[in-house]
């Protein structure tokens, strides 16, 4: 199956170099770039050491340009060269890979030659990400099949090699995206709204790396801050022993011998904490002997970091290192106009996570993607705390395949076991929303029982559901626009998993030139600012009040035609980062809202209600609502945590009215004046018969929106007015709540 993604002009094409015209080869482009696209190359595709976690002195990097075709199921295994080049390590459906091309089945080859110094040991072939069902050949050879399209795998090729010289290597690829229950995140083949554009074949480094026979296969490292020592389990061949270095800088902390593949408790005098103020990381040197010989040297470190769950004043807060912070972040889905899930440079992938620490964040929830081992050495290295998300199969589609049960098992072991190391992780997020929600309970239970050193969130987004609600460490609650908290619990703590989606949009540099959109719509730089600011006084209040732990802003870049980043898609800041750093840090600027007509969020207001379409003109001044019962709001049912409910509404549409007297205000209080509303879901207000507000959709929690101008002008000053709103319910939870406040600026 083929499906373009972007044509791009004659003009645009003609500019590749010489050298990738001889190749066959040249970068194509995407409708907007970020700065780092043009420093992708056949000679400059994502060169640095694949796995920061566990080093090793000889390995061989095979990205670059690589031969690639389209497949078929019917396909015999191909001889010869292949028909095209692509750049790997960069999705076919990429400008970076200079394909730009969906193809659910793929071919790829490419020689390579094995340095002589490695003789003897074994060639172990590394495959860091391929999506999503991948056969491996090397010289004819199949070496086997892998399914699984975020994690990474391996294979030693030396039994499979012939002599000395170049060796064939043939990789298949069948990619279903959304015509399988795999984990596959928000890939789809029609992009739109939350869905992208998806992600098939090698998206992450392919290497090759000399492997002793006696090596060391892998590391875990668990710090124990309360008890200063670190426990570490050295797995290695049998019958080795293992000598381990732990230092500050060049100061050697720690020399230690120990036993292979058990664990080993290490004492640490005064040890410095990792913190997103302080992340200072350990380097650790192991060294395996057999008999008389050391037969390998790898390179590790780790962080003295413990994430918790504790009682402040009586309440389940989360903890890092004993003590209560309050964890505020955005939501990065990790996504690149040129390059897709793959960052197109080491420094473009840097540059997101020190942005983040710029804007004064200390989390990030990495949304629906398991990213590079690279980006989290960076987010360990900077200190930003991590929220990891599982990809999730069957993500926002109507009548989606059965879930692949045992590939979301796979996955969620192998994600856990190949980053348990990372200090910044300090979160598993087993299932957003209800996306491919199943088993619930075994799963987190699998997760504590592989990691109980973190904390696991059973569900982001699902804090206000009772089923399965005493499961995992949180209840996280989703609330757009302005953030929210659910109630009281005994045994968790409380997290708003997601809020804001503020958009902003700067011309030239959208994904598309049109129909662009965000949850609710900013004009300017300084509206963005201020209503982010306005954001972060709510969550300091329910940090205050009821107790929240922490927030995740939704997002921190733009993703194709989601334009609600606090960065455009080709990463250019909507905002000044100090602002945003103050609003983070419950320093910005809020207005004061005065009210004119109260909301039942402190006192029940009376309205006249009906459920039943009135005649027409119901929202004009002079209607008769006599006949239209009475009774307290707010009205609905199943609403969030703090909500008030003063009357049951259960049907689709609900019609108020109410009169009020406006004060003596001047007309510049006039232009002051905002809706302040809950609704779930659509919602029209108007005034004396002018439409002075609408908005689609829901909301979790109060929020104050301008009138129209021409609701303003038709406001009766020092006189008597009627407001008049209709509520439209779909399915779900529902609830209306409206009043008028008086938004005066703050004084910066």
């Amino acid at each position: 199956m083929k499906i373009p993604l972007f044509a791009p002009s004659l003009a645009l094409l003609l500019v590749a170099g010489a050298a990738n015209a001889q190749s066959g080869w040249q970068r194509a482009h995407a409708s907007i770039e970020t700065r780092w696209a043009k420093d992708v190359s056949p000679t400059n595709a994502l060169p640095d050491y694949p796995r920061p976690q566990l080093t090793r002195a000889n390995w061989l990097n095979l990205n670059g340009l690589w031969e690639f075709q389209p497949g078929a199921e019917s396909d015999e295994f191909p001889t010869g060269k292949l028909a095209r080049k692509i750049l790997v390590p960069y999705a076919v459906e990429t400008a970076s890979s200079g394909v730009m091309e969906h193809h659910d089945r793929l071919w790829y080859r490419r020689s390579f030659t094995v340095p002589a110094a490695w003789k003897g040991s074994r060639v172990m072939l590394r495959f860091d990400a391929v999506d999503y069902e991948s056969e491996v050949f090397v010289n004819g050879k199949s070496l086997g099949i892998h399914k699984g399209g975020y994690e990474p795998f391996a294979y030693d090729v030396a039994p499979y090699l012939k002599g000395a010289g170049p060796q064939e290597l043939v990789v298949r690829v069948y990619d279903p995206t959304e015509l399988g229950g795999q984990p596959r995140g928000k890939q789809t083949t029609k992009p739109g709204g939350i869905m992208y554009t998806p992600t098939s074949g090698i998206w992450q480094t392919v290497w090759l790396e000399a492997v002793p026979k006696a090596a060391v296969d892998n590391l875990k490292i668990v710090p124990d801050v309360d008890h200063k020592l670190v426990r570490l389990t050295v797995n290695a061949t049998p019958g080795t022993k293992a000598f381990v270095t732990i230092l500050d800088g060049k100061k050697v902390v720690k020399t230690v011998s120990l036993a292979v593949n058990k664990e080993t408790v290490i004492p640490i005098a005064n040890p410095k904490l990792w913190s997103p103020t302080s992340p200072f990381l350990y380097d650790l040197d192991v060294k395996l002997q057999s008999g008389s010989k050391i037969t390998d040297k790898v390179g590790s470190y780790f962080g003295m970091r413990k994430i918790s769950l504790g009682k402040v004043n009586g309440i389940t807060k989360m903890l890092l290192n004993n003590k209560f912070v309050f964890e505020i972040g955005p939501l990065d889905q990790g996504y690149w106009p040129e390059s897709g899930l793959t960052p197109p440079t080491e420094a473009a992938l840097k540059s997101d996570i020190t942005t983040m620490k710029a804007l004064g964040f200390n989390m990030v929830r990495k949304h629906i993607k398991v990213e590079p081992a690279r980006w989290y050495y960076w987010t360990d290295r900077l200190g930003l705390m991590v929220w990891q998300d599982m990809p999730s199969p069957n993500s926002y589609i109507d009548n989606p395949p059965p879930i692949d049960v045992p590939a979301f098992d796979k996955q969620v072991e192998n994600v856990v076991t190949t980053h348990w190391n990372a200090p910044s992780i300090i979160m598993w997020v087993v299932f957003n929303e209800t996306q491919a929600r199943h088993d619930t309970a075994r799963l987190v239970n699998k997760v504590k029982t592989l990691d109980p050193s973190r904390l696991v969130d059973r569900d982001s987004g699902a804090g206000y559901e009772k089923n399965d609600s005493d499961v995992g460490d949180v209840d996280d609650v989703h609330s757009y626009p302005p953030p929210g908290v659910s109630g009281p619990t005994a045994t968790q703590a409380l997290v708003c998993g997601e809020y804001g989606g503020l958009g902003f949009i700067i011309p030239g540099h959208t994904w598309q030139k049109r129909d662009n959109w965000g949850y609710a719509l900013t004009k300017s730089r300084e509206e963005l600012q201020d209503t982010y600011g306005e954001f972060s006084m709510m969550l300091k209040g329910f940090q205050d009040k009821n107790g929240l732990s922490a927030a995740v802003y939704t997002q921190i870049t733009d993703v194709e035609i989601e334009s609600n980043g606090l960065m455009t898609y080709d990463r250019i800041l909507k905002v000044e980062p100090k602002e945003i750093a103050k609003a983070n840090h419950f320093a910005y600027p809020v207005p004061v809202f005065q009210t004119v007509i109260p909301t039942s969020e402190k006192t029940a207001q009376t309205w006249r209600y009906t459920f039943d379409n009135p005649t027409s003109g119901w929202f004009g001044k002079s209607f008769d609502d006599a006949s239209w019962k009475e009774g307290p709001g707010g009205f609905g049912h199943s609403v969030a945590a703090g909500n008030p409910l003063g009357t049951p509404w259960n049907t689709g549409d609900i019609w108020m009215r109410r009169t009020f007297t406006l004060p003596k205000l001047t007309p510049a209080a006039i232009k002051q004046l905002m809706v302040r509303d809950c609704h779930d879901e659509d919602l029209e207000v108007y005034i004396n018969g002018v439409l002075a507000y609408k908005a689609g959709g829901y909301i979790g929690n109060y929020e104050s929106r301008p009138l129209s101008a021409e609701a303003r002008a038709a406001l009766v000053v020092g006189g008597v007015n009627t407001l008049a709103v209709h509520c439209h319910q779909t399915a779900g939870g529902q609830f209306v709540d409206v009043g008028l406040v008086r938004k005066i600026p703050a004084k910066k």
